[in-house]
């Protein structure tokens, strides 16, 4: 009976503790504001596809760079659009997307907008993928083109990756980023060029300069094995300079199976929010840091309990791009598509 009584103890003080955990609230992530009027970063566009719908446009926005509410009630915002969704700001104050048909099409387009609303077409780059400079032995693959606007040289930099092997994982692994250049959109350098000295697996690849270093952010294209462990990780290469050289990649930020990685500043401006996709569509993950040498942890989310998901995103959503837009803009885009809360 005492034995008895014992285990009936610990198992309600078992229970209790459980319940306490599942109820705690957990410290939210950093970077926050109180007040919108001190935020140095007002508000953020997600501009995304769907897993039923891939590689079409849609859109999501935030406040806080942490909870994201579906735009247009879940449908696409711009039926000519299809890719990997791109935008940055441009030369001339407007928005710019890329985009492609397929990985197999052997163009790039553009559109532009000032708004975010209205996009029309601007411009197609057709790259001679076999005069890239000692990978002449490239495939006819253009994967998830990306365009970075560099305010220092005011010029574009449009990456994308292409592999030189065909079947399965050797596929995925010959992966390689390349770029060209374009002071406008219109006209674009001579022909494509490896962006990394150190031969390995990229793919998903954006730029962003951060004080006075350039980092890109990539995705480790290698299949992960005890002896590759970085493989399917996001992982961060720095530059003094636009076009390198790049370090070699640092340590993995994300788990294993992870790709598409955005890079957004926090509402205070003073740490940094990475997302990536656990795919195919799985869920997303977010790592925070205060600089972007790390050290990097990951938030907790995906957990369906309320006070332990320090982040949501609509349902379905699949891989893109995140941007910082102004309060302005935010309530332009609320009020013209509607926003599902």
């Amino acid at each position: 009976m005492k034995k008895f009584k014992l285990i009936k103890l610990f198992l309600v003080l078992t229970m209790t503790f459980i319940c306490n955990c599942l109820n705690a609230q957990q410290p939210d992530p950093p970077g926050q504001v109180e007040n919108s009027e001190d935020a140095v970063n007002h508000a953020y566009l997600f501009a995304h596809m769907t897993h039923q719908d891939y590689g079409e446009l849609y859109y999501s926005v935030s406040l806080d760079g942490l909870h994201w509410y579906a735009l247009n009630d879940g449908k696409r915002v711009f039926d000519e659009y299809h890719g990997h969704p791109d935008i940055c700001k441009g030369h001339d104050g407007r928005y710019y997307i890329a985009g492609n048909r397929s990985d197999g099409s052997p163009d790039i387009n553009f559109w532009v907008s000032a708004d975010l609303i209205h996009w029309e077409k601007y411009s197609t780059l057709t790259p001679d993928l076999k005069s890239t400079p000692d990978y002449s032995y490239a495939l006819q693959r253009i994967g998830a083109p990306k365009i970075y606007f560099d305010q220092d040289s005011r010029q574009y930099i449009v990456t994308w990756h292409t592999p030189h092997k065909e079947g399965g994982e050797i596929y995925w692994a010959s992966q390689r980023t390349l770029y060209v250049l374009s002071k406008d959109l219109k006209t674009f350098s001579e022909h494509p060029t490896r962006l990394f000295e150190w031969d390995m697996g990229t793919i998903d690849v954006i730029i962003r300069k951060i004080d006075d270093d350039y980092y890109t952010i990539i995705k480790d294209e290698t299949y992960p094995t005890l002896y590759w462990t970085t493989g399917k990780t996001i992982r961060i290469s720095k530059a003094s300079d636009l076009l390198g050289p790049y370090s070699e990649p640092g340590e993995p930020i994300s788990p294993n199976f992870r790709e598409a990685p955005m890079l957004i500043p926090s509402p205070d401006g003073k740490i940094w929010y990475m997302y990536y996709e656990q795919y195919p569509g799985v869920s997303y993950g977010l790592s925070i840091a205060d600089n972007m040498n790390g050290p990097w942890f990951q938030a907790s989310g995906y957990t369906f309990h309320r006070n332990w998901d320090k982040y949501s995103l609509p349902q379905s959503v699949r891989h893109g791009c995140m941007i910082t837009i102004s309060e302005r803009e935010y309530n332009r885009l609320v009020d013209h598509f509607g926003i599902t809360e």
